[in-house]
C-alpha cells in the first residue's frame, strides 16, 4: 500500500479524493492537510510515498511545497490535483509524477497511482543500490546499505553487521547515521544504529528501557530510555 497524504484547502475536495482512493484500495491515507504549513507538519509526523496536492491554496501554493520537497534527499512522489489545467507545465518543472484536473475520474486516478508505483519502485532500487565502504581482512569492500542489520560504535570507529559477517569502518557512528538517513535506520542508543525493517521483537526492561531482537538473530540491542518514545513512534506503536 502506498502511504499517502492529501493536501487541499477545501474539505469536500479532500473527502472526494479520499473516497476515490479508498475505492481503488491501493493506498493508505496517513494524513490530510488544509494548507502548505499544515502539510509540512503532517509530513514530519507521517513519512509517505506520495502527496496528492492542490495548487491554489491560501498563504503558499502547492507548487511552492512541491519545489521545497525536491530538496529532500528522498522526496515523496507528487501528484497535483487541481481545478486549473494551465499549471501543468509548472507542475512538471517541480518533478510532479502526474497532474489531475478536477473532477477526477477513477480511471485517470488509477493511471496516476500506477505511475506513482513505478516512481517509488525506481527510487527504492536506487536507494538499495547505494553502498558503504568497509574493511575486512585488510581489504576494502563495498557492501549494500540494504545488507546492513545494525551499526555498532567502537570508540571513534564502527562495526557494520550483515546477515553473514561483521565489517570494520573507519567512519564514526555519527557520520554513518547521516549517510544512512532516509534508509530506515534509527539511532536507538549512543552506541547503536538499527535497521528498523528487521526488528522482530521488543522486550521491555526495568527502568523504562527496551531490548530489540532482529529477525534471524538472538543478539539483543539496547534502547536508551530517552530514545524509547521516538522509537515507538518510528515503529508506529
Amino acid at each position: 500500500m502506498l502511504k499517502t497524504i492529501i493536501v487541499d484547502d477545501e474539505t469536500p475536495a479532500r473527502s472526494e479524493l479520499k473516497y476515490l482512493l479508498d475505492e481503488l484500495a491501493q493506498t493508505e491515507i496517513v494524513a490530510e492537510a488544509a494548507s502548505v504549513r499544515d502539510a509540512i507538519e503532517r509530513l514530519k509526523e507521517h513519512p509517505c510515498d506520495v502527496v496528492f496536492l492542490d495548487i491554489s491554496m491560501p498563504e503558499a501554493t502547492g507548487l511552492q511545497l512541491a519545489d521545497a520537497l525536491q530538496r529532500l534527499k528522498y522526496p515523496p512522489a507528487v501528484v497535483f490535483v487541481t481545478a486549473y489545467s494551465e499549471f501543468a507545465l509548472d507542475a512538471f518543472k517541480v518533478s510532479a509524477v502526474d497532474y489531475l484536473v478536477k473532477p477526477v475520474e477513477t480511471d485517470r486516478l488509477a493511471q496516476a497511482i500506477t505511475r506513482v508505483r513505478e516512481h517509488v519502485s525506481l527510487h527504492a532500487k536506487a536507494q538499495r543500490a547505494e553502498r558503504i565502504p568497509v574493511e575486512k581482512g585488510g581489504k576494502k569492500i563495498l557492501i549494500g546499505i540494504d545488507k546492513i542489520r545494525f551499526v555498532m560504535a567502537r570508540d571513534d570507529y564502527a562495526y557494520l553487521q550483515t546477515d553473514s559477517d561483521r565489517y570494520f569502518s573507519t567512519v564514526s557512528l555519527a557520520q554513518l547515521e547521516k549517510r544512512l538517513d532516509g534508509h530506515g535506520f534509527f539511532r536507538v542508543h549512543r552506541g547503536y544504529l538499527v535497521n528498523l525493517s528487521l526488528v522482530e521483537e521488543i522486550e521491555p526492561v526495568s527502568g523504562g528501557t527496551l531490548l530489540l531482537v532482529l529477525n534471524g538473530s538472538d543478539e539483543k540491542i539496547p534502547v536508551s530510555r530517552r530514545r524509547v518514545a521516538a522509537l515507538k513512534k518510528a515503529l508506529g506503536l
